[in-house]
């Protein structure tokens, strides 16, 4: 926040959370409980420049629910649980997702038929959980499609983003709170190209505070799985709409040669790698960071993250370089991908990433610099933390964020026999 306070959701115990605010000398401001129940869970946390607000998940043996828990910011009072969704225990998981200044919120829930999504019904609230508007986005005229993500900027405008025609076509529409227009764009990312059936293989998809909608995605071969290229597509609703798209940045031999060098390696092929962010910078270029995470076989086996593939682009959207981050991360089954991977920031020029890795015998959070004009990457630098060297969860990377871009606040057990999770305040040279 602009003062240089922050809040976070506490983990307590295994049904009872707190929401709890600091200044930047790690000084508690306040802190109030939020206890679930054993069939409750949190599905996001977010907040304003009034409240915070958690949602929580519910599932009975009847329904279940979407409902919002709010938070006054300055004070920590809490206010009365106001349900957002519902539906029957055997439907579809309710979704919701805020704005990015945590003023709005889109909650819905699925209709389906043979297992096939046929509409979305949703509803739009205010940050005081004000219901602002109810509608349904119908389906019916796509047939099959893949996936859908639905976003909402800060005016309450909803964007929905499909995958469809087996998965070669994207799609987004627009939805407004003040009439019933439904603006369509749509790109065929897939198709055949040089003789080869290609598919989009994973997509990510970021809304910018100027209301415009980007869109990466991998495509892969149809037939064989062999990553093929990168596509970018920027989405713009302004006026009559328009798509502007990035030149493709192919997956050719090289480019694994690259992988193997950087990784030292022998992969014969790309595979496990899956795009995780979208950043921008103030000088409105555009990095893509994409992930390589597996697991080892079945449920019982630990599972991996390994390196990061950075793509940059300028400006105009047209891509200047492309770096990969070598890193060997590893988790055991019970942490899942919650033990690893990655944590971002972006400052000025620089995007900052933070993994907690075990380089050289020393297990530590480890800060790495990009240059996001060049694409160099500084040497992974630890942050002199003391903790537990062993598989049990040593640093909670959601609970890791920048106050500025000196300043790291996280959270770490400081030993093998602590049960407790102690907050950090590093100062970074």
């Amino acid at each position: 926040m602009a003062d240089g306070s922050f809040v976070i959701l506490a983990h307590r115990t295994a049904t009872e959370y707190a929401v709890e605010r600091y200044d930047k000398e790690l000084k508690r401001l306040w802190s109030t409980p939020l206890p679930l129940t054993s069939e409750e869970s949190i599905d996001g946390f977010s907040h304003s420049k009034q409240q915070v607000t958690a949602i929580v998940y519910r599932k009975d043996g009847a329904t279940q629910s979407l409902a919002a828990q709010s938070f006054d910011l300055s004070t920590g009072k809490i206010a009365p649980q106001k349900k957002l969704t519902e539906t029957a225990a055997r439907n579809r998981r309710p979704g919701a997702a805020f704005s990015l200044d945590g003023t709005k919120i889109v909650a819905w829930q699925y209709v389906t038929r043979d297992q096939q999504i046929r509409s979305i019904s949703a509803s739009v609230y205010d940050e005081k959980l004000t219901r602002l508007k109810d509608r349904i986005y119908n389906f019916q005229d796509l047939g099959g499609f893949f996936s859908n993500t639905i976003h909402i900027d800060n005016e309450g405008t909803q964007y929905v983003t499909l995958l469809s025609d087996d998965m070669k076509k994207l799609t987004v529409r627009r939805y407004r709170n003040d009439n019933a227009d439904i603006k369509v764009m749509s790109v065929a990312l897939g198709g055949s190209f040089e003789g080869k059936a290609v598919m989009v293989f994973d997509a990510k998809f970021a809304l910018r505070p100027d209301t415009t909608l980007y869109a990466a995605a991998i495509c892969t071969e149809r037939l064989t799985g062999l990553y093929y290229s990168l596509k970018v597509v920027k989405f713009d609703f302004a006026g009559e709409g328009t798509m502007k798209f990035a030149p493709e940045f192919r997956f050719k031999p090289e480019y694994l040669a690259e992988v193997n060098k950087a990784t030292q390696s022998t992969a014969k092929r790309l595979e496990d790698v899956y795009l995780t962010d979208l950043l921008f910078t103030e000088e409105k270029q555009m990095v893509i960071v994409a992930e390589k995470k597996y697991e080892e076989g079945g449920d019982a086996s630990p599972v991996h993250a390994r390196e990061l593939h950075l793509f940059g682009y300028n400006e105009f959207q047209l891509p200047e370089w492309h770096s990969i981050i070598d890193k060997k991360q590893v988790a055991s089954p019970a942490e899942a991908f919650a033990g690893i991977g990655y944590r971002v920031g972006v400052f000025g020029s620089e995007i900052h990433i933070l993994t907690q890795e075990n380089l050289k015998g020393k297990s530590d959070l480890y800060l790495r610099r990009v240059n996001a004009q060049t694409g160099v990457v500084q040497p992974a630098k630890g942050l002199g933390l003391n903790v537990a060297n062993d598989q049990q969860l040593a640093y909670v990377k959601d609970f890791t964020a920048w106050l500025d871009p000196k300043t790291i606040v996280g959270v770490s057990r400081p030993s093998k026999k602590s049960a407790a999770l102690q907050l950090n305040k590093i100062a970074v040279k």
